[in-house]
Order: structure tokens, then C-alpha cells, then sequence
């Protein structure tokens, strides 16, 4: 494990670009298109109100662009100097947002900390930058077709948050990926197309994925380490990197992805519990009805109870890939699980997605506990086979009485 992990003086950008709390939503647009920022911390007589996200802005196309950005702020989480990169790694990951504000003793906005800074790092931690890609990769999930309109990319924002997305062509071949910062070139301009149809008079909304998409995509072979991806990610200055195989996206490789493997690789906590484990669903509809949050939660924590009897778990990470757009419960569910034993992985394709999360958990569990099994064994062929009166190990003063009782040594 390492140990010597940096902390966020260690990463942070200091003296970050700011915005004030009434200032016009176009200068928080202007400010992410031309510097490439998902969020900006937003002051209040000097001190931090919130932070300003793109999300936020995507899902308000409606607004006025006169509208101030504190009628849209989001509560970031708060951290300091001094936190670790797995606590970072946490906290970006649980709050779902791309960079946090580092906070001063009193309260002063000291710097502001990205999962870019984190993923630069990563090459130089040995114990994460090992991994190999085909382990670690995600599903490329949705799939862009370069003919769909910008419009249906809107519908799909939050996925975008956390990656780009790969565009096909129509025999299915990665062309190229489009993200977040594609689509604030065209947000909020209703009478301009892309860059290969700028004279049209059309919706932004209308043009086709392809004129804004970036190609050709960053790639990486399944063979690769997650050193190699983040180094791919810090020099191309990409959120995610595609693993392609005959010319298909076939997963995909995302900053997401790489601090998640800090999250698994931190140190247990002492008399870990399973309040300890750090659960990612990625891809579901409607994920903010509570019914659905409630059921997924009694489903994840019943299947963790059960695993933490063969292993301990650190990270647990549901990507969910419906299959039509009608029904929710028509999808895929892959499993990744990070543990003190290794990184476990499960798929389901069905129906429902209830069942395919309590089926991916119940494999899980049957692998940690084979796993198990074959230590437990592996030790008693061991013991038996280490019974060599040369090699035992002696109990000195044990020793000394046996040799007291039966007198001098024989030459």
C-alpha cells in the first residue's frame, strides 16, 4: 500500500479563478468555454458561497443568460491543506463534481484541487499505476452515433460529467469522443451550427454530433497500465481514454475509474466496517427517486454483509447500461470490486436491474469466498508440507529444560 500519499497543498492550483455571487450567468459560460472549467468557485464578500457547475448551467438552458449564479450555486466538498489524495479521491468522487475548494483555518479560499491534479499524480504512485487497463476499464456504456443530433446529448449530461463518449461511425468504428466542453461551444447559441455547418441557420440542438466531436479519440490497448492511461489523460489534457479492439470502443478509462483505485488502495480503517466501503452507481435513469436509491441501497448493503464474511471490501463501483429507452429495468449491470484480497469483477444481462444488481453481488461473494477457500487450503498444504524438524521454529527456553533433563550433548 502506499503510504506516503500527497496532500492537496501537494496538488492544489493556488489563487483559483473566482466569480463573484452576482455575477451574470454568461461570465460564469465565457469563463468555462475559454479556460476549459466544469466548476468555479463562487465568492461572497470574500468568502466561498459554492461553486458554479456546468451541469448546473446544461440543465438551465431556459435561463436567461442575465441570470446571477448564486440563484444556481452547488455545495462542494470542503477540504483542506492537509487531506490526503484518497480522501480527495473520496470526496470528488462522492460529491460527483471535478474539482473541490481547499479551505485555510479561518476560512479563506487557499486553492482549488481537480481530479485532473489527482490524475497527474497517479504515474508516480506505484501501488495504482501498476494496474492494467483491461482490469480496471469500464463499459463504453452509451455509444454515439457521429449522424445523431447535439440535442440528444443534452439527455445524457450527467454521464458526460463524468466522461466523454465515444462516437461511432455507421459500421460501428470509433471515430472520435465528445464531452462536456463540446457541448459549451454550442450551449446557448440557438442560431449557429457546428464547425462544419456554421453557415446553416439551425438549432444548435439540431446539428450533428459530428461537427463538434474531437477526433481522432485517445486510445489505449487492453494491455496497458493505469499509469500509461493517465499519463495519455495529463499530456492530451482528456478526461477519459477509449480501449478499442478492431477498430470498436469495447471499454473505456476514465479519471473516475483511476481514483477509484485510490479509494480501493487506501489503508482499511481500523475495525473496518462495512460504513467503510465506497459505493459508485454510474448510468441509471431516475436516479434521483428515492424508491429506486432505497431499493438499490437494502440490495448493495445485504450483498456486502455477505461478501465482508470472505474478504474486506474498500470500494464498490455499478455501471448500469439500460437497453431501451422505454424501460428502465431492461439493462446490463457490471460490477467492480475492490478489496484487501484483490479487485473481484461480475456482469448481469437482463430484465430487470434489481435482479442483475442481487445476481452481480451473489457472484461477487462466490469468488471472494472461493478465493478464500483456496487460501485456506494452500495454507494446510503448506503446514504439512513444512513439518521438516530442521526448519521448525524453537522455543529457547523449552530448549534449555529439555537439555537440563537429559544432560550434555554426545560428540
Amino acid at each position: 500500500m502506499v503510504t506516503d500519499w500527497p496532500t492537496a497543498r501537494d496538488l492544489m492550483t493556488p489563487n483559483p479563478v473566482t466569480l463573484p455571487h452576482d455575477a451574470p450567468l454568461s461570465k460564469a459560460l465565457g469563463l468555462m468555454r475559454g479556460r476549459s472549467f466544469h466548476e468555479l468557485p463562487v465568492l461572497k464578500k470574500g468568502r466561498l458561497a459554492g461553486m458554479i457547475t456546468f451541469e448546473t448551467l446544461a440543465r438551465r438552458t431556459n435561463l436567461p443568460l442575465t441570470t446571477k449564479v448564486e440563484h444556481l450555486l452547488v455545495l462542494p466538498p470542503v477540504v483542506t491543506s492537509e487531506t490526503s489524495f484518497p480522501e480527495l479521491a473520496e470526496q470528488l468522487l462522492a460529491a460527483g463534481l471535478r474539482a473541490a475548494p481547499v479551505m485555510g483555518r479561518r476560512g479563506e479560499l487557499q486553492g482549488i484541487v481537480s481530479r485532473t491534479d489527482l490524475v497527474k499524480w497517479i504515474p508516480r504512485l506505484e501501488t495504482i499505476a501498476k494496474h492494467s487497463v483491461g482490469a480496471i476499464m469500464s463499459p463504453p456504456g452509451l455509444i454515439v452515433r457521429e449522424t445523431q443530433p447535439v440535442g440528444t446529448l443534452f439527455g445524457h449530461i450527467r454521464i458526460l460529467e463524468e466522461h466523454p463518449l465515444p462516437v461511432v461511425d455507421r459500421r460501428g468504428q470509433l471515430v472520435g469522443a465528445v464531452g462536456v466542453a463540446d457541448l459549451g461551444r454550442v450551449l446557448w447559441r440557438p442560431v449557429r451550427g457546428g464547425s462544419r455547418d456554421v453557415g446553416k441557420r439551425t438549432s444548435a440542438f439540431q446539428i450533428e454530433v459530428r461537427t463538434i466531436m474531437n477526433s481522432p479519440a485517445r486510445t489505449i490497448p487492453r494491455t496497458g497500465t493505469a499509469g500509461e492511461a493517465a499519463a495519455l489523460m495529463s499530456r492530451e489534457k482528456v478526461s477519459s481514454v477509449f480501449v478499442e479492439e478492431n477498430g470498436r470502443p469495447i471499454g473505456v478509462v476514465s479519471q473516475t475509474d483511476l481514483l477509484g483505485l485510490a479509494v480501493g488502495g487506501a489503508e482499511p480503517t481500523e475495525g473496518g466496517k462495512l460504513g467503510d466501503v465506497y459505493v459508485q452507481v454510474h448510468g441509471l435513469r431516475g436516479s434521483g427517486d428515492p424508491a429506486v436509491l432505497t431499493e438499490i441501497d437494502s440490495l448493495v448493503a445485504k450483498g456486502l454483509r455477505h461478501i465482508s464474511r470472505q474478504v474486506h471490501p474498500l470500494m464498490l463501483s455499478l455501471h448500469i447500461t439500460p437497453h431501451a429507452t422505454h424501460r428502465t429495468g431492461d439493462a446490463t449491470v457490471h460490477a467492480r470490486l475492490n478489496t484487501d484480497r484483490g479487485i473481484f469483477y461480475a456482469s448481469h444481462t437482463g430484465w430487470n436491474f434489481y435482479a442483475g444488481i442481487s445476481d452481480v453481488l451473489g457472484e461477487l461473494g462466490e469468488q471472494a469466498r472461493r478465493l478464500r477457500e483456496e487460501g485456506v487450503q494452500g495454507k494446510r498444504r503448506r503446514s504439512i508440507r513444512s513439518i521438516d524438524p530442521e526448519e521448525m521454529p524453537v522455543d529457547p527456553e523449552l530448549e534449555a529444560r529439555i537439555r537440563a533433563a537429559t544432560g550434555p550433548d554426545e560428540e
